[in-house]
């Protein structure tokens, strides 16, 4: 009861689903919001929200939750929403503009991160680095010494679709290796010294590695399909750490199993966190659990930021990093 009578006093945050910060707020930051967690309540959660209806303004939500309007329209006073992420694909935009409800994201928080996992999921692929942990580990090394050559990464020629600050990221490091470095954005940057292909198919035509660096939209869905993949060639490799439908995964796992591409780095999946079964059999491929973004530093980081941005909305000050994009 001391609990809820403080937690009153402070400003009501709606936490609608434990995102992967939650106890880096909690314990960074005591005593700065009372967060409101329906998953702790007894009541069923039309309940829960109808009894917070009027006092709830501000809401933080991750990236595995899609906000309906049943929910919204139990919240009549919801301003602001604060998501986790750096994509929003996971919100109906044109709803919350048409609500006037405001949205904060991670910006570019975890570009580094990210850019750092692409490379590290690239040079896996290549060099079948686990694929070989896993030789060692099944004792195969003295009895089966015919284990697959990789490939290197210096002097590649890298295709990077989207060229944002991730996309911008990745190809700084790999410039690094001596890479040759094209990209595909949907309007050509003047200032950045890369080769612009306007068309997909003609970057997959021209590099040996595609790496999918852009957000999902209804222009992007599926943008990578069996044509790009047969343009990319039998020794071609697509990473993946931009959203999962980007790529038709259907498409993409024939591929794999057909050979007719060489290999691929997933970070993210179409219907995660499910993952079709068959990407389990294949030894050309790494997987990753969306974690492109998960390091200490960017636990601290969002919390951060997500606190920044509450302290601003509820002091009536302009937010710390509002998504302009609707």
């Amino acid at each position: 009861m001391d609990e809820e009578r403080h937690g009153q006093k402070l400003p009501q945050v709606l936490v609608l689903s434990p995102p992967w910060i939650l106890s880096t707020l909690e314990s960074e930051f005591p005593n700065k919001f009372h967060f409101l967690k329906p998953w702790n309540s007894k009541l069923p959660l039309d309940q829960f929200l109808t009894s917070y209806a009027q006092s709830i303004k501000a809401m933080i939500i991750p990236i595995i939750h899609t906000l309906n309007s049943a929910i919204l329209d139990r919240l009549p006073s919801l301003k602001l929403i604060v998501t986790t992420s750096a994509g929003v694909d996971h919100l109906n935009l044109a709803e919350l503009h048409g609500r006037g409800i405001a949205i904060a994201y991670a910006g570019n928080l975890f570009s580094e991160d990210v850019a750092d996992m692409t490379v590290g999921l690239l040079i896996d692929v290549l060099r079948k680095i686990l694929a070989g942990d896993r030789f060692v580990r099944q004792h195969l090394w003295p009895t089966k010494p015919d284990f697959p050559l990789g490939l290197k990464l210096s002097g590649k020629q890298i295709g990077i679709v989207g060229l944002g600050k991730i996309g911008s990221e990745v190809a700084k490091r790999l410039e690094g290796f001596g890479c040759k470095i094209s990209y595909n954005s949907r309007t050509k940057k003047p200032l950045v010294p890369y080769s612009y292909y306007s068309n997909v198919h003609e970057l997959a035509a021209n590099c040996e590695v595609l790496i999918i660096c852009c957000g999902l939209t209804e222009q992007t869905h599926h943008m990578i399909n069996r044509e790009a993949m047969l343009a990319l060639g039998k020794n071609g490799v697509i990473i993946n750490i931009g959203r999962g439908a980007v790529i038709n995964e259907k498409e993409m796992i024939q591929c794999l199993v057909d050979g007719e591409i060489g290999g691929a780095g997933l970070d993210v999946f179409e219907n995660e966190p499910e993952i079709p079964k068959q990407l389990f059999t294949l030894d050309n491929i790494v997987l990753s659990r969306h974690a492109a973004i998960t390091t200490h530093e960017s636990f601290v980081g969002m919390s951060k930021l997500v606190v920044e941005n509450l302290e601003a909305f509820f002091s009536n000050k302009p937010l710390v990093s509002p998504y302009m994009g609707y």
